[in-house]
């Protein structure tokens, strides 16, 4: 299987994380791309976004929770995506806050980025505010050592906090998950897929 993905994308490195936790890494070849650039993944998915999967039989997924979940399928022992029930809804929930927090981060780190004519005070602030109140949420959260999908956005999403910010500190104040990211961060398939510049 052909996994697209750019080394910088928190929702890439979710799946990376993923797949290795399922004991599938092997079975990815990772594509590197620019998806801001590359005809080629524009015409595997029309979204031109990573990561991006195409089977082997050529089928193409995408969206980061929906290839994850497509790999859990594949490894049907391993309890990434709960069955059913409480802890179900838990764990896709928490990808969902993460994945919100991953793309606010994201949009957050392109808008400082920009020229200051450019930049919208508004929006950096929203952005700004939303990270806050997500790590805030997550301080109170009760995360597991063993993962499911959720813990693996949470982890990806410090994860990118950590790369793009390195010298802010998200850890003050809020310990518990501060401790837990380190634990979890210490993990192989964290290792394995840590962000870096293309």
């Amino acid at each position: 299987m052909d996994l697209w993905y750019a080394p910088t994308s928190p929702f890439a490195r979710k799946v990376r994380v993923a797949a290795h936790e399922l004991g599938l890494d092997h079975r990815l070849r990772l594509i590197e791309t620019n998806p801001w650039t590359d005809a080629r993944l524009r015409a595997l998915n029309p979204l031109a976004k990573v990561p991006t999967l195409v089977l082997d039989d050529g089928e193409v997924v995408w969206e980061s929770g929906v290839i994850a979940e497509r790999l859990a399928a594949m490894a049907p022992a391993q309890d990434l995506f709960p069955a059913a029930g409480e802890r179900r809804w838990r764990a896709l929930s928490l990808q969902a806050l993460a994945d919100g927090a991953s793309t606010a981060a994201g949009r957050l780190f392109a808008d400082e980025h920009r020229p200051p004519n450019e930049r919208s005070e508004t929006m950096l602030a929203r952005f700004a505010a939303t990270l806050e109140a997500v790590l805030d949420h997550l301080e109170q959260e009760a995360l597991a050592a063993a993962p499911t999908i959720g813990e693996i956005a949470v982890a990806v999403f410090l994860g990118y906090l950590d790369f793009r910010w390195p010298a802010r500190d998200w850890r003050a104040g809020r310990p518990r998950l501060g401790a837990w990211f380190d634990d979890f961060a210490a993990r192989p398939s964290m290792a394995h897929s840590a962000h870096r510049l293309p």
